[in-house]
């Protein structure tokens, strides 16, 4: 029952990192920002919204998974917490391709 935990939120926003403007996704609910791949740690759960850190999700590693396919791992900068979310299809494939060479988490 994993599906229960995701509360679906397809919303455009401001990236707090680099300032561009990031559109709704269409096809699941928009997680980073794909110019820099940069999130916020906003979630306890996929969309819940409710989690109090709201630090910056700073892109520190790939992970390749046969059923997601690219999977970015981001550290938080705030409270350190590892989190995972599959990359979009807009997402700079430069910028993958780079976190790909870095072993910190893999």
């Amino acid at each position: 029952m994993e599906d229960s935990l995701f509360t679906k939120i397809d919303e455009e926003f401001i990236c707090e990192n680099c300032g561009k403007k990031v559109e709704k996704l269409g096809y699941t609910c928009r997680n980073h920002c794909p110019y820099c791949l940069h999130s916020k740690h906003v979630d306890i759960n996929p969309g819940d919204r409710n989690e109090n850190c709201h630090g910056m999700l700073v892109p520190i590693g790939i992970e390749i998974n046969p059923k997601k396919g690219y999977v970015i791992v981001f550290k938080c900068k705030k409270c350190g917490m590892i989190r995972k979310n599959k990359a979009a299809n807009d997402d700079d494939m430069d910028l993958i391709i780079k976190l790909s060479a870095n072993n910190e988490i893999i």
